[in-house]
Order: structure tokens, then sequence, then C-alpha cells
């Protein structure tokens, strides 16, 4: 208990750094490749706004792409050497991405962009290996509430992430601000956050896998032997569609918002802060009331779609003031399906191999936010920016429709690779 106690803050730390970052992007990235009229606008002359589009897709997709890849190793290296030292790692690596990006901007280098995301992708799969560590320390029976904690500092990440990206980059704040400022700062707390799990961080894995052997393909490998398996097969599905539905929607949202609105990096911010604290207010608070009367599966079946709908709902408002109507219930949804997904793949899993099922799990996520970048940006430069969100809508539906014709409630039984090993 007392190290549950010494743990659980700085895991809660490391993943709202890690959404810090993430949060930070939304408002500044599209001023880079898709907003012409930005100072901020990198693409030499003679580019149009249509293969800009295109480019922030690109863009969007290496981080999660890098993560699809990596994700799975740093949890099965979580299993073989412990947490602390993978989160040290990876933090570091994180610290080192964000001084890159922001020196590509100062200097307008979009290659050093995409190496810097490539780089925090790399070493940013950090997720998958604290949700293990929460796993070590919690209960199964307690474990939808813990990641509904985790949710909540996923939440309060998007809410103060975007605040800063639209506040550090407005020079009309303060006169030396600019869209390289955000990313200083995001650099200084990742460092302040490598520093804590190096110096405060308790192990939190009592039986490390020595004889455990690691190799690069582990993403494709892995994922294949988890769709393998009955018990999990329709959650990871349902996950792969929700998260690929959710990447549709961040994407291109702020692009749409300055097209259809005229929003700038700071109200985009401040849209994307609201949303992370409806995010909050629902994995906070509303996930502990449900889930005393329900179990993950029966708010699954709800909270799919009502995001489905709600998202769609996004592209209705005529004006800017309407979408913060749309937007509780939108986030409430969100917020209820993540934690319930993540909690429903943790308990689907044996206890030996929470680091590797978990990596697995953030593989199949940033597998699926790794695609919908790239069509974003070929649809919205093909038809129109609100055309994302209305795909978004449809993949979500999709996720809710695998989840209730395919899940079934089964034993949980350790994967069959393991019982071979």
């Amino acid at each position: 208990m007392n190290n549950r106690k010494r743990v659980l803050p700085l895991i809660l730390l490391t993943i709202f750094v890690d959404l810090l970052g993430y949060g930070i992007l939304i408002p500044v990235i599209p001023l880079l490749l898709a907003a012409p009229r930005s100072p901020y606008y990198l693409l030499p002359h003679g580019w149009t706004m249509s293969q800009g589009f295109i480019l922030l897709g690109y863009l969007s997709a290496i981080y999660p792409l890098m993560q699809f890849i990596a994700t799975p190793i740093l949890g099965e290296l979580s299993d073989k050497y412990g947490r602390k030292k993978l989160l040290a790692i990876s933090l570091g690596g994180t610290c080192i991405s964000y001084v890159l990006f922001a020196i590509g901007i100062l200097t307008k280098n979009i290659p050093l962009l995409f190496f810097s995301r490539a780089l925090d992708g790399i070493t940013g799969g950090n997720i998958s290996v604290a949700q293990a560590a929460l796993a070590d320390i919690t209960e199964p029976k307690d474990r939808a509430k813990t990641f509904g904690m985790i949710g909540a500092a996923f939440g309060l990440g998007f809410i103060i992430g975007p605040y800063i990206g639209g506040k550090l980059s407005d020079p009309g704040i303060v006169s030396w601000f600019n869209a390289a400022t955000p990313f200083w700062f995001a650099a200084v707390l990742s460092l302040i956050n490598t520093t804590s799990i190096i110096l405060f961080f308790s192990e939190t894995l009592q039986q490390k896998k020595k004889d455990l052997k690691i190799t690069l393909t582990k993403a494709v490998t892995n994922i294949y032997r988890a769709f393998s398996m009955q018990n999990i097969r329709a959650v990871l599905l349902s996950q792969f569609f929700l998260q690929g539905g959710f990447a549709f929607f961040t994407t291109f949202f702020s692009v749409y918002l300055i097209n259809k609105f005229g929003f700038t990096q700071g109200r985009i911010g401040d849209f994307f802060s609201y949303v992370g604290l409806w995010v909050v207010v629902a994995q906070a608070f509303i996930l502990r009331l449900v889930t005393k009367r329900f179990k993950e599966p029966e708010i699954l079946r709800v909270s799919l779609l009502g995001f489905a709908v709600f998202i769609y709902l996004n592209i209705v408002p005529t004006h800017s003031w309407q979408i913060f109507l749309v937007t509780p219930l939108f986030a409430i949804f969100n917020g209820l399906s993540q934690a319930n997904m993540t909690s429903l793949v943790s308990k689907s899993a044996d206890a030996s191999v929470q680091g590797e099922m978990l990596g697995i799990n953030a593989s199949i996520q940033s597998l699926a936010m790794s695609i919908p970048p790239i069509l974003s940006g070929y649809i919205a430069a093909n038809l129109e920016p609100n055309a994302p969100i209305i795909v978004s809508a449809a993949t979500i539906f999709v996720a809710w429709l695998c989840f209730v014709l395919w899940y079934k409630p089964r034993p949980v039984a350790k994967p069959e690779w393991v019982e071979k090993s």
C-alpha cells in the first residue's frame, strides 16, 4: 500500500507529461502546415493548401507509427528489466524530442520536425509501461477505477496542453513568445519528470522475466497472437476502431475550426482544454459512480455509441459557441469508453504478462492512430476539412458494432505462447 501511494503520483505525472506534449501540438501544428496566413507557416512559396493538408497528415502519423513499432518492445523490456529503467529512458527521449521540435520550428527545418516526432514515438511508448506499473500495484477489481485515474491524467494533460500551446505561442501575450516556446516548456517539464522517476520511483515489478528474448518484429507478431486469443479479440478490434476514429477527429478538427470559424491558436487551445475538462469530469467522477452499478461491457455498449453520435454532431453548429454545447457529452462518452476499454484489456490478460499485454494494447492504439492522419490529409485535400470528422464518427460506430456483435465474457487465461514458453 505504501509503495502504491509513492508510485501512483509519479505514474500519473508521467502520463500527464505525455498528454501535455500531445496537447501542446494541437493548436500549433496546423499553423505550421495548414494555415498559409499564419506567421508560423513553414511551407515554401508555391506549395498549395491541399499539399499542406497532406503533409500535416504525415507529420501527425509519424509519432503513432513509431509508437506502434516500439511500444510492445518497451512493454516487454519492462517485464524483463523493470518499470523504472524503461520509464526513465523513455522520458529522457521525450525531453530530447521536444528540444529538437522547437529547433525545427525556429530553423524552418521540416525534416527535423519529422525526426523529432519519430524519436518521441520510439521512446514515447511509456504509456504501456506506466499502465503495467499500475496493474502491478492494483487489484483486478479496482482496475477500472485506477485506469480512470489514468484517463483523468490524460484529461488534465488535454486541459493544460492545448491551453499552453495556444498561449505560449501567442506573441500578443508576451512579445518573445512564438510557436517554439511551448516545446521548450514541455522539454523542461519532461526533464523534471525524468529526474523524479530516477530519484523517487520504487520498482513495482516483483518477478522479472530475465530469460525473455526481445525481437524487433514484436509489434506484428504479438498483435497476431493477441487476435488469436478468443477472450480478447473482440476487445482489441473495438479498441482499434475506437482509437482510429478518435485520430480522424483530432488530426483535422483544429483545421476545421480555423477554416469554418476563424479560430486562432489561442481559441483552439481553449476549445481542447474545455474538452479535456469534461474528460476529467467523466473519468475522475462519473466513472466512479457508473462502475458501482455496471460492469465494463455494459458501459461500453452505451458509451461507444454515444461517442460516435456526438462526434458527428460537432459539424452541425453554424456558430462557434454552439460547439461548446456538444462538447460535454462528446467528452464524457469518450472518457468512459477509453477507461473501460483499457480496463477490459487488462482483465482479459494473465497477471504474468501484464506488461506485454498492455504493450500490445498500446501498440493496437498506436497502429490505429497512425493510419487515419494520413488518410485524413488526403480526404481533407480532396473534399473539405470537416470530412475527416464524419469519417471519425463512422469509424467509432464500427467500434461499437464490433463490440456489441462479437464481445462475449470469457475466463481469463494465459496466452498460448506463454504456456508453451
